[in-house]
């Protein structure tokens, strides 16, 4: 088996498919436009999974059951934690510790939870 798609139900696909599209740098697919009720985006190793981002009438009430743990290779942690805030993140806890380690929960611009960790 192959994990096909992750997921994700919002209230706006599009806006809530830029905004990880900057966070991981995966583009949005170009048959995609703004107002679809289902936007993908396509990772840069077609063995990965695709994150799929689908309108659906409610809102999120409760914590996820599911998040991404993202792991920078680019920047720090740190400096990931700071860009993703800048395009729109909320932090939602801080679990930073000594010498590094630790990780920050992020939520994106529709409260879905995922963590940025510190790279091992």
């Amino acid at each position: 088996m192959r994990v096909q798609h992750i997921t994700i139900d919002c209230a706006e696909p599009y806006e809530l498919a830029r905004f990880w599209s900057t966070a991981t740098g995966w583009p949005i697919s170009e048959i995609d436009q703004p107002g679809d009720d289902e936007v993908l985006l396509e990772p840069p190793d077609k063995a990965m999974a695709e994150l799929l981002f689908i309108r659906v009438p409610e809102t999120k009430t409760v914590k996820n059951r599911l998040h991404l743990d993202l792991v920078p290779t680019e920047r720090t942690r740190d400096e990931e934690v700071a860009r993703l805030t800048a395009a729109g993140a909320t932090l939602v806890a801080d679990q930073r510790g000594p010498q590094g380690k630790g990780w920050v929960v992020l939520a994106d611009p529709e409260g879905n939870e995922f963590c940025v960790e510190s790279q091992r």
